[in-house]
């Protein structure tokens, strides 16, 4: 490691000097046949940079190699491979999908991808999709060892799509430090090293292109996005940083073509490194919870509450008997700060608030009608359900039959009517208490915002309402111009939706 950082000292000026001197060198050329030394050599130093990370890492990288049942087939695909990371292979590459249906599918399904050493003892870190489900794992290190891994040897999160994979009787191992994801950056040198397509201790180049991503893939998501090249048989391996320190786990790519295409995602160390504790001390992941749905601060909603776009995350839904409950939060609170953690969005509030003592009481910042308050919370566990707030039914009861007493509000471009239980059990909201929208005229305001025929409004600016007329009533005592917040209810949950004239 030495070398590494005797060689980054010339990293300051090589940037600068290769932007400088790749113009530079074709004139030199031409007006003098003599080298231009100095370019050549940062240039030089970059490589060397590179060179020993690589040496470096690779005896912690492994490939790990896995045997799973023979997969549940769907139109003679396995439906499951459709699923995963990279089924945009399959949807995108026909040549796979024909190659596919052509073999017996009685036959195990074998897989490759890649991980690495944390611990000197054994154990290593991967991604849940590599080992999730394998009959047999296979763990095989750069020099020429294999160790066969046994189902209890293996831990992982469904939630983050980490892993961890012991292996006994190995000796001494070759472990890779880990730096800290916080302190990367966007246009930061990386190297992504793994077993893309099977070729074994692959290295690739590339910057940190973003961070913060989320791609729909797991619930807990701030990718990293590099565009060092990531192919199928990466997953799990390190993302390093040029001294040498993992700061990610190559986990997915977006790619049109089934292959490289130039964005890659890694798990920040950060997060993988307290899953991967827990996983190790525990076997599972315990993490803390508040109880509330939140959303970014932005757009219409942001503004009538008089929160700057970024500053905090804003609380959708609370639920009943949370830890957020029974503190007191409220629907339409800004979170602000946790801990005396800053908050700055969801993922941010997320990250902090799971990592909280279960049980013990934290501070947290609120911003409420316009004041901040500090409201105690004591987290607790979070429940396997947690995720599951809406129900699976998408019928947003659109069909529904108007009833009588009905009140329009031309301002706003809706007619609501009561909601009656015949009316509510047609909805499929039950469980809901306001009034629903039997109309919503296009162009308006309200369609403007999201309103639409078949929602059932619970609250106008946190006033319940529960006739039309309380409705019609709130509705003046509002202004539109100001803005006006609605406790919405649909099939899908609980949101708010703002609307402001102007």
């Amino acid at each position: 490691m030495s070398v590494i950082n005797r060689n980054r000292k010339w990293l300051a000026g090589v940037v600068c000097t290769v932007l400088v001197a790749g113009a530079a060198i074709g004139w030199a050329e031409v007006k003098s046949n003599s080298r231009p030394h100095v370019e050549a050599r940062d240039v030089r130093a970059l490589s060397s940079v590179f060179r020993e990370v690589a040496k470096s890492a690779r005896p912690g990288v492994v490939t790990i190699e896995t045997t799973s049942k023979p997969l549940q087939v769907r139109g003679n695909v396995p439906f499951d491979m459709e699923q995963g990371p990279f089924g945009d292979m399959l949807r995108n590459k026909p040549e796979f999908r024909q190659f596919l249906q052509q073999q017996p599918q009685a036959r195990p399904m074998h897989g490759m991808g890649s991980g690495f050493v944390i611990d000197p003892s054994g154990i290593i870190l991967t991604n849940r999709h590599v080992v999730n489900d394998a009959q047999e794992v296979t763990v095989n290190f750069a020099d020429g060892r294999k160790f066969r891994v046994g189902a209890n040897d293996i831990k992982t999160d469904p939630r983050t799509d980490i892993a961890i994979v012991r292996v006994k009787d190995a000796g001494h191992l070759d472990s890779i430090p880990m730096g800290n994801s916080d302190q990367t950056e966007v246009g930061d040198w990386v190297l992504a090293i793994g077993s893309p397509f099977g070729l074994d201790m692959t290295v690739t180049a590339g910057i940190i292109s973003a961070k913060g991503r989320g791609i729909n893939k797991t619930e807990r998501e701030d990718y990293l996005q590099t565009d060092a090249a990531i192919n199928p048989g990466n997953s799990g391996g390190p993302l390093l940083n040029l001294d040498g320190e993992v700061i990610g786990i190559n986990t997915a790519i977006s790619t049109r073509s089934g292959g490289y295409d130039g964005v890659g995602f890694a798990i920040p160390i950060n997060m993988a490194r307290w899953v991967a504790d827990q996983l190790i001390s525990k076997g599972e992941v315990k993490r803390a919870y508040l109880g509330v749905l939140i959303r970014p601060a932005e757009g219409t909603l942001a503004k009538v509450l008089n929160v700057h776009p970024g500053e905090g995350a804003i609380v959708d839904q609370v639920r009943p008997s949370s830890p957020a409950a029974k503190a007191g939060v409220q629907s339409q609170d800004v979170i602000l700060d946790f801990n005396g953690q800053k908050v700055v969005g969801t993922k941010e509030l997320q990250g902090i608030v799971e990592r909280m003592d279960l049980g013990k009481t934290y501070n947290m910042t609120v911003l409420r009608d316009g004041k901040q308050m500090t409201i105690p919370v004591t987290v607790e566990a979070m429940p396997s359900d947690t995720t599951t707030l809406a129900r699976e039914d998408e019928d947003n009861g659109s069909t529904k039959e108007k009833t009588r007493d009905s009140v329009a509000v031309s301002d706003l471009g809706v007619e609501v009517s009561a909601l009656t239980p015949d009316v509510a059990k047609e909805l499929k909201m039950e469980n809901a208490k306001g009034v629903v929208l039997s109309s919503v005229k296009s162009g308006s305001l309200a369609d403007e915002a999201g309103l639409r025929e078949g929602m059932v409004i619970e609250r106008v600016n946190k006033h319940r309402v529960t006739t039309p007329e309380a409705f019609r009533d709130e509705m003046k005592k509002s202004s539109l111009s100001t803005g006006v917040i609605f406790d919405v209810h649909t099939p899908e949950g609980s949101r708010l939706v703002a609307v402001r004239k102007g």
